[in-house]
């Protein structure tokens, strides 16, 4: 790629250089947890000043390397079960899970906005596997898109606590009704915590952005009072395996949020065709 792509300021596409500096900046670390190349790639390829994000994000990057540590662990394991799954990225923004755990047999959507879509194929080219979807998540006409051969997973890293939960209780049920079975996997912070990253990581970040509204999750259990086809299989706390290699500092600063129950990734099943709520 010749000519570096721009991404403008205060605009839902600069939002996602966070995670993805994230990722390329803990690859190029002596010690690395997580190896991304593909990240360091698109990084490489954007016309976008850095370093104020180097500067302010030093501890929320941790947040989004755990992230994508227990993604990657839970889709592996998945696909172990299921060679040629089918995993749907929701709100995929700049993410690069696919480049990290495909199989070469494996079917992948992206699925975003249709501004982040035309950023993305910058970076990537649509494959007979690996193939985007420009629609809102909640906006569920995509689900005839999608074709499922052989297990079925949704993946849903940093997108859901921007909504309200009454939009991700029915999202979860209309993907329970067209779907049938099906596996989730998403990060969820607390009402305490929510309140607390929009605050450190946009405004930090020199983004000048705020978020209104969001859904902090109370309870994980919660969710299976949605509907009854809703099973929670595990709630891991986010930094849970995720402190190797790293100071002393922030491995105690890291304990604190996993102690107080400030954010999880969540893994729910959906079971069953029918509607029993």
């Amino acid at each position: 790629m010749n000519q570096k792509i721009k991404v403008k300021k205060g605009t839902v596409e600069e939002t996602l250089l966070l995670p993805l500096w994230g990722r390329a900046y803990e690859t190029q670390r002596k010690h690395p947890r997580l190896m991304d190349a593909k990240a360091v790639e698109i990084i490489k390829a954007i016309d976008y000043d850095f370093s104020e994000i180097e500067k302010t994000q030093s501890l929320s990057q941790h947040g989004w390397i755990a992230r994508s540590l227990h993604t990657d662990t839970m889709a592996r394991a998945f696909i172990e079960k299921h060679p040629h799954a089918t995993i749907v990225n929701i709100g995929c923004g700049l993410d690069t899970t696919f480049s990290r755990i495909d199989n070469g047999k494996i079917l992948f959507y992206e699925l975003d906005l249709p501004d982040v879509i035309t950023l993305r194929k910058n970076f990537y080219e649509d494959s007979d596997r690996h193939q985007s979807i420009a629609a809102s998540f909640l906006e569920t006409a995509w689900f005839e898109n999608i074709v499922v051969r052989d297990g079925l997973l949704f993946l849903a890293g940093g997108v859901l606590m921007y909504f309200e939960e009454a939009q991700i209780k029915d999202f979860f049920i209309a993907v329970a009704d067209h779907f049938g079975t099906s596996d989730l996997y998403f990060d969820a912070l607390s009402p305490a915590c929510m309140k607390m990253a929009k605050k450190s990581v946009l405004k930090k970040g020199g983004m000048g952005m705020s978020l209104e509204g969001g859904w902090g999750l109370k309870s994980v259990k919660s969710l299976e009072t949605w509907d009854k086809r809703i099973k929670v299989v595990e709630d891991i706390p986010i930094y849970k395996g995720a402190k190797k290699g790293i100071s002393l500092g922030h491995k105690i600063a890291l304990t604190i949020p996993d102690v107080l129950g400030f954010c999880s990734m969540v893994h729910v099943r959906m079971q069953g065709n029918k509607d029993n709520g």
